[in-house]
């Protein structure tokens, strides 16, 4: 039994291959897991060898290093979905507009504002995804977690999930591992659903740089209370944004002159500045995949480089050093890290 479930573990997998900026250097190990109890068994492994994991859902806001990961990629594979009248249980490698889909087709309401959303139920749930003033914690009731400490399964109610804007419980406590859920919908009207989700989509399409591969938003929207008069007076076009107690990353990227700066072959996007783009790879059908491996292997005849994660790093530190002396204000990146940056 030990050495079947071993051969599945493959070594020296490149993590660029499934992360969604197509940016990163191998894992020491790599296994996809088809259900829970593959799950802990593989835990259990990762236990006894005191060998570093990371749950690896839809690969979206995460920036892998060029050095790769030291440890064992689990990609979390088990993706079923079960109806309950107004609920939905859903497994956690489940993708998130497979969930949208359905929620359209039996005419729930409350998750529209998420369609186009890149990844799986079990990464929205973790970072608590949100867009056009909703996030998925409205829809939560529950949440089933394998605890990798003691490999014992809990059921955690939304009381106790911690949501905050783009954050969970499950950012603070990282033993617990999300592999299913139940959310609670509302009944509503299919056309409007349907219209709503068209209007989100089509607005994604015009307002994001959908066609280079990325991590989505890098920078957390930042969350506070637009009091002082005088950072008003020097900065009144922030006013705007004082009902809401929001303002946007995007927006204070764009007022430091920072739009399309580029270091390697990674660039702050032209179309939205809260976006870094990969402009060495596009993914994006047959053809384009044919002509970016022969620009790859000119590249290297040249002597060019591919787009690397400490490219993207940079960027970073650039946006937040920038951001901070014009506003005074420090970004906090909604991306996760793998590896060594």
């Amino acid at each position: 039994m030990k050495k079947d479930f071993l051969k599945k573990i493959k070594k020296d997998v490149y993590l660029r291959d499934y992360a969604a900026f197509k940016i990163g250097g191998k894992t020491r190990y790599f296994l996809k897991v088809k259900n829970k109890e593959e799950l802990r068994k593989t835990i259990e492994w990762t236990n006894k060898k005191k060998m570093p994991f990371f749950i690896l859902g839809g690969g979206s806001n995460l920036l892998v290093s060029d050095q790769g990961f030291n440890g064992l990629v689990i990609k979390i594979e088990f993706k079923n979905f079960k109806n309950r009248n107004k609920e939905i249980f859903t497994e956690a490698g489940a993708e998130l507009n497979a969930l949208i889909k359905i929620t359209e087709k039996r005419g729930l309401a409350g998750l529209e504002w998420a369609a186009g959303i890149p990844g799986v139920v079990g990464g929205a749930i973790r970072g608590n995804a949100a867009a056009f003033g909703h996030s998925i914690s409205e829809m939560v009731k529950e949440v089933e977690v394998l605890n990798s400490d003691n490999l014992e399964w809990q059921t955690i109610k939304r009381k106790n999930l911690k949501f905050g804007y783009k954050n969970s419980v499950f950012k603070e406590k990282k033993n617990l591992i999300i592999v299913s859920a139940i959310f609670e919908f509302k009944k509503g009207n299919k056309k409007q659903i349907k219209q709503k989700i068209k209007e989100n989509l089509r607005y994604r399409k015009q307002n994001h740089p959908l066609k280079f591969p990325s991590a989505g938003c890098i920078f957390k929207n930042q969350k506070l209370k637009i009091k002082n008069q005088k950072f008003l007076k020097k900065f009144p076009e922030l006013e705007k944004f004082k009902q809401k107690d929001e303002i946007p990353a995007a927006y204070l990227i764009e007022q430091c002159g920072l739009k399309g700066v580029q270091i390697g072959q990674v660039k702050i996007s032209d179309k939205h500045s809260n976006f870094i783009i990969n402009l060495n790879k596009n993914s994006r059908g047959k053809q384009q995949y044919i002509q970016q491996r022969y620009l790859e292997k000119e590249n290297k005849n040249q002597g060019k480089k591919t787009a690397k994660a400490k490219d993207v790093l940079r960027l970073i530190k650039l946006i937040k050093r920038k951001v901070k002396h014009k506003f005074n204000i420090e970004l906090e990146e909604e991306i996760e890290y793998l590896g060594k940056i």
